[in-house]
């Protein structure tokens, strides 16, 4: 079994090479499909993690009139801290409002100075609501809601509530990476697609090419698997060969494309590409020998009757 698995093995690689030009544009086109699942997989990774990083930023801000009572403010802070599913509840003083208001308007020397002319603080109290999940701030922001109603119009304790403006950024994330997934996932079924069917007309005119050769096997009892299988390994080598290409051209892509998605989405792509290295690989490798595999199985069952 070892002699014959050698054999064929041999016979595959006297065939890829006799067929080389043939092969190129085989692995071309599977590489380019290899580049985009890979890549497909890395965009997805860094959609979700920016889009995981601003949901931790997201929260409910409760501003309340400079006028409320603090007693007015604590009892809403501890209905709130009651609700389930709200996971902090951080207050901010109006004397704090005012030095964070200052230092984001440090360099504006108009605002600062007609900040001074009121001559008292503006600015009211707020509180931060973070829940557990993003899911749970709809019921948040209704239970917000639902207080403000409640309030004398005359006595306004709460000014407003800014959670839908948030979530509308969020929403739009969500459908911006549904649409980049979605086509990303268009133009990899259509390059594999495309892949299949030129490793299928490569693995046929191999067939063609050794016709004679084959006719001789069967004369002398050659086995079927000794027949069909150098076909079936020189699609795994080409999906082989264009996993590594594929792999060799996205590592330097990554290694200058890692320091700006650090920058622009706080995701290193690179570093996830070196952490989850053997991962990838193995996803890369493993698509691209499938593919070879299942369009010479497909070529050798319809050109090689034996």
């Amino acid at each position: 079994m070892w002699t014959d698995f050698k054999r064929i093995a041999r016979s595959g690689f006297v065939g890829f090479w006799r067929n080389a030009f043939v092969s190129l544009s085989a692995i071309f086109v599977m590489t380019v499909t290899l580049f985009v699942v890979v890549g497909t997989m890395l965009v997805d990774q860094l959609l979700g993690a920016s889009l995981a990083n601003i949901k931790d930023k997201v929260d409910i801000n409760v501003y309340f009139v400079p006028t409320a009572e603090q007693t007015d403010i604590e009892a809403l802070q501890n209905s709130l801290e009651a609700l389930p599913g709200v996971a902090e509840v951080k207050f901010t003083s109006r004397d704090a409002a005012l030095i964070e208001f200052r230092e984001r308007h440090q360099n504006d020397e108009l605002t600062l100075q007609a900040l001074d002319e009121l001559g008292e603080n503006p600015l009211g109290a707020s509180l931060a609501v973070r829940a557990n999940e993003t899911s749970q701030y709809a019921s948040i922001n209704q239970f917000l809601l639902e207080q403000q109603e409640q309030e004398d119009p005359q006595n306004p304790i709460i000014d407003r509530v800014n959670f839908s403006r948030n979530e509308a950024a969020i929403e739009k994330l969500s459908s911006i990476i549904g649409a980049v997934e979605r086509t990303g996932l268009i133009t990899m079924l259509v390059l594999v697609v495309a892949a299949v069917v030129i490793t299928f007309n490569t693995i046929r005119l191999a067939i063609y090419t050794t016709r004679e050769e084959i006719s001789v096997m069967r004369l002398v009892g050659a086995s079927n698997m000794f027949i069909r299988g150098p076909f079936m390994v020189q699609g795994v080598m080409y999906g082989v060969i264009a996993g590594v290409i594929a792999i060799l051209i996205l590592y330097p892509l990554l290694v200058w494309l890692g320091p700006a998605t650090a920058t622009f989405f706080q995701f290193n792509i690179f570093s996830y590409f070196v952490s989850n290295f053997a991962y990838i690989f193995m996803v890369v490798i493993g698509t691209g020998v499938a593919l070879g595999l299942i369009s010479s199985i497909l070529a050798v069952s319809r050109y090689l009757r034996v």
